[in-house]
């Protein structure tokens, strides 16, 4: 009973203090640092960044290649199956069965989408194992980020099978690189081109318009100005919206029995509207696929884009409201540097905004980024992520589940509830009193199957004093005497519980 109101009271108290918050205290830039540009602090990140400096840690993050990966990160990441395919590997291997001229065989395409469940579960388990414990965190931070920017959601059409090669070859390669790339790569994949529906978009009468793909369809054009790039008042109008999506006809992936030009990509000239087109305020002449090269280098070197962007940076790193000089310092360099996204953060990173102690923890993490920060700082070696997956879903953020094209957000008010901070409270006592079986062995052709019961394994507690010389710059003065007068066996869940671990 007195845990049990010690835990209450706990509650009661974040409640207040993340409605109303009180000045920050000043931690060590260094946690701050491992806050913001990785997913929280631990051990070996917390010895490289005193070793390297906060500088000179920062540079190497933004160099990734110069970080060598761990030889158990790599075996680990090698075993699962499916990361290895493309797309049209995963779709040969995968995808439903042939039509025949009787029509589908109900059983045989459910039997196959059972099957095909194993994609998205090693997707996310990639995800997640790269996320304890890659040292290249700044590399996985951005790969969380983008990955909502251009979100695809997992149960649209046949996005099950092409997710986790969407984050691996569109989203990961090019998240500390050039916006440009990065954009194409986006809209050459698969997986956008299902989700946004733009594999359906036809010129309207054309010889390849069929069925329910016989007419234009608006739905990716206007996506990739209102969220992708220019942003809500990015100053475009419906007609620029009509002709984007002129122009992006036959730009989608390959019918049965044609050959895909790249990893399933297929423009089809015969569903294309070849006739000139007038898009914010530009003429573009019928030319094909080259029309829509031209409306992506439109987008990508607009500075309605580099603000936009800039301020969902400055967003994510700093705070919910960005400082407005801030975005105006990054959309100025965005633009100089023809969207260097490793040149913007750069600037971002050394800036007196990021760096200002009034700003420290002020960041309320979302479910993905407190769960995976909890079993970094309790210094856990997971092989079974499915109590951690479960947990994210539970707190509303599933793994390649967001239905809205906009993806999960990042503010304190999208997260922040009574009900979320019961769920998180429940899994800090699970984790702090070693109740989660993360090192639980499961069969690898159980993978795609339903969860089964959690094997029965001895508890293994956290380390309280790990977690307190780890996280002590972080912890108020008040979490710290609570966590001091608990029995032993709360001390874990209580750090990770308190109103001070919910915050980056």
């Amino acid at each position: 009973m007195h845990h049990a109101k010690t835990l209450a009271a706990i509650l009661v108290a974040a409640t207040v203090a993340w409605a109303a918050p009180a000045d920050a205290e000043d931690p060590a830039l260094a946690i701050h640092v491992l806050d913001r540009l990785a997913f929280g602090p631990d051990a070996a990140s917390l010895k490289a960044i005193r070793a390297l400096g906060v500088d000179g840690w920062i540079d190497r993050q933004l160099d990734p290649a110069s970080i060598p990966e761990p030889a158990m990160l790599t075996e680990r990441l090698d075993r699962l199956e499916t990361q290895r395919l493309d797309a049209v590997r995963l779709f040969e291997t995968y995808g439903p069965p042939a039509r025949t001229a009787g029509g589908a065989d109900p059983s045989a395409v459910k039997a196959a989408r059972q099957r095909a469940r194993i994609i998205v579960r090693e997707a996310a388990m990639g995800r997640l194992m790269r996320a304890v414990t890659s040292p290249r965190q700044l590399q996985e931070v951005m790969v969380d980020f983008w990955f909502n920017h251009f979100n695809v959601f997992a149960r649209k059409g046949l996005d099950h099978l092409w997710v986790g090669d969407y984050e691996n070859r569109a989203i990961r390669p090019f998240a500390l690189g050039r916006f440009r790339d990065l954009l194409e790569a986006t809209a050459r994949h698969p997986a956008m081109l299902v989700y946004l529906d733009n594999w359906q978009n036809a010129a309207p009468g054309s010889p390849g318009a069929k069925g329910g793909s016989s007419g234009l369809n608006e739905n990716y054009a206007r996506e990739l100005m209102e969220l992708h790039t220019l942003g809500v008042d990015g100053g475009y109008v419906q007609a620029d919206v009509i002709a984007l999506a002129r122009i992006l006809t036959g730009w989608g992936i390959a019918p049965q029995g044609r050959a895909p030009s790249e990893n399933g990509f297929f423009f089809n000239p015969r569903r294309h509207d070849f006739g000139d087109k007038r898009f914010l305020g530009r003429t573009i002449h019928g030319e094909g696929a080259a029309e829509i090269e031209q409306a992506l280098d439109i987008l990508a070197t607009s500075p309605a884009t580099a603000r936009h962007i800039s301020t969902e940076l400055a967003q994510y790193f700093v705070a919910d409201r960005p400082p407005p000089a801030l975005v105006d310092r990054l959309t100025q360099r965005w633009l100089a540097s023809g969207g260097d996204i490793r040149a913007v953060l750069t600037v971002l990173f050394a800036s007196p905004e990021f760096r200002s102690p009034d700003d420290f923890g002020r960041k309320f993490k979302t479910p993905f980024e407190y769960v995976v920060s909890a079993v970094r700082a309790g210094g856990l070696d997971v092989s079974n992520f499915r109590p951690l997956l479960g947990t994210m879903a539970r707190l509303g953020e599933p793994l390649y589940g967001c239905l809205a094209p906009d993806g999960y957000k990042n503010t304190r008010d999208a997260w922040l509830s009574p009900d979320a901070l019961t769920v998180r409270i429940s899994f800090a006592m699970a984790l702090g009193a070693g109740r989660l079986p993360l090192n639980a062995s499961l069969p690898a052709e159980n993978a795609g199957a339903p969860e089964p019961p959690a094997p029965a394994m001895a508890p293994m507690p956290l380390d309280a004093g790990r977690l307190l010389a780890l996280l002590q710059p972080t912890l108020s003065a008040t979490t710290q005497e609570v966590v001091q007068g608990a029995p032993p066996s709360m001390k874990a869940a209580l750090i990770l519980g308190s109103p001070d671990f919910m915050t980056r």
